[in-house]
């Protein structure tokens, strides 16, 4: 098949950890390496954000980058290119007149809306992959969401004319219904890790050394809402254990980020600011072994539109105490891969927390069952096999149903 991945902030050949690079260009950067691995034609458009980029880039498995020229090229906020999302469709009207897609499949809402715009002329089956909802950031941040205001609205059209939403976890679906999209229109594909990148094999890399007799490990963009404040606030009733969060900028720029200041002075005002390390950008080739070195990875967003991280932990067979929300409640067996929590309550965490780190024995029996979990559900190559049988319903070939049960 030919196949068009739409991605307009999020590109595969992003620097992970920054503001707006995070799960969802993993996401399309594996699910895009799978589906060229096995033949596809895939070639991701995303927005051009500086003047020295290619007009193409080739990766190393098949596929193809492709820099869309819509607005500056210089890299912009993600709330501030909904204006340039109509230069983005009318680019992908020009480009797929002479070279026509199967099937599109747009990441984010703003993907969705250029996609729409440049298949309508040809009939080009649009996929949608949301990643994250306008009404939950909006239930969560209240006024301090800066998402255009149009968001919700548009969002709730491309559910409703898009040839099929695909969604990364079970409580997305009922999130669209609560919109007005039907659970008929939706099929539930997750996330997955790299389970050969990620494992609980010997080291072959370095960690930070260990400095109390337990490491809790936290980590993702260095964003607000990822709750790292929570676990700072749930070590104060953890003795004798280190916090280390990894990711925002590389760590000799740590001291200029806002989100980094104000978890060091919360860290210090909580009295355990000895016990609690900002890493910054972690290299990826490091995260495993940094994953290994502790006993418990926390994962305590305010809400969390999927979540890899709890994926990879449990992929290195490291248990997850992890907010009740979203995707976690897919991914995290409660009391067998890990733990899930009241989001907001640290002394949940904590409860938590101190639980495991009470057994070995406890703590090895959930890493390897979520080791088995992570490969039985959660590799790239059950999330390629569901998209493909996605694109096969929607171009009209023959792949059947997809199987929407993850949990």
């Amino acid at each position: 098949m030919r196949i068009a991945m739409v991605s307009e902030h999020a590109s595969p050949l992003a620097a992970l950890g920054g503001v707006d690079a995070g799960g969802q260009n993993v996401y399309v950067a594996r699910l895009t390496e799978e589906l060229a691995r096995r033949g596809h034609d895939v070639t991701v458009y995303t927005r051009r954000d500086a003047t020295d980029l290619p007009d193409r880039v080739p990766l190393p498995g098949g596929a193809v980058v492709e820099h869309v020229p819509a607005g500056p090229p210089e890299p912009l906020p993600k709330d501030d290119l909904f204006a340039h999302m109509p230069s983005f469709g009318s680019y992908l009207v020009r480009v797929w007149r002479r070279d026509r897609p199967d099937v599109a499949h747009s990441h984010f809402w703003m993907s969705g809306m250029a996609s729409l715009l440049g298949a309508g002329p040809y009939g080009i089956p649009v996929v949608q992959t949301f990643h994250a909802l306008g009404t939950v950031k909006r239930r969560h941040q209240g006024r301090a969401d800066t998402s255009p205001v149009e968001r919700i609205g548009v969002e709730r059209q491309i559910g409703r004319t898009c040839e099929r939403v695909l969604a990364t976890c079970t409580d997305e679906v009922q999130e669209l219904a609560a919109m007005g999209v039907s659970p008929r229109r939706v099929s539930v594909v997750p996330c997955g890790v790299d389970a050969a990148h990620f494992h609980p094999g010997a080291d072959t890399g370095t960690a930070p050394v260990r400095e109390q007799r337990h490491r809790l490990l936290a980590c993702g963009r260095l964003v607000r809402r990822k709750g790292y404040d929570q676990a700072i606030r749930a070590l104060t009733r953890i003795p004798h254990t280190e916090l280390l969060v990894a990711g925002g900028p590389p760590p000799e720029l740590l001291r200029t980020e806002p989100e980094a200041e104000r978890l060091l002075k919360l860290a210090v005002a909580e009295g355990v600011g000895d016990r609690v390390r900002l890493l910054g950008a972690v290299d990826p080739a490091r995260m495993p072994a940094l994953m290994r070195s502790a006993d418990l990875v926390l994962c305590t967003p305010a809400y969390e539109p999927f979540g890899i991280v709890p994926l990879e932990a449990m992929a290195c067979a490291v248990p997850v105490v992890a907010t009740d929300v979203g995707g976690h409640r897919d991914s995290v067996a409660d009391r067998r891969t890990g733990r899930l929590v009241r989001e907001g309550d640290p002394a949940a965490v904590a409860a938590a927390a101190r639980d495991l780190l009470g057994s070995d024995r406890l703590r090895r029996r959930y890493g390897t069952a979520g080791r088995d979990r992570v490969l039985a559900r959660f590799t790239w190559q059950r999330v390629a096999d569901g998209a493909e049988q996605v694109y096969r319903r929607v171009g009209g070939t023959a792949g059947g149903e997809v199987n929407s049960e993850v949990a």
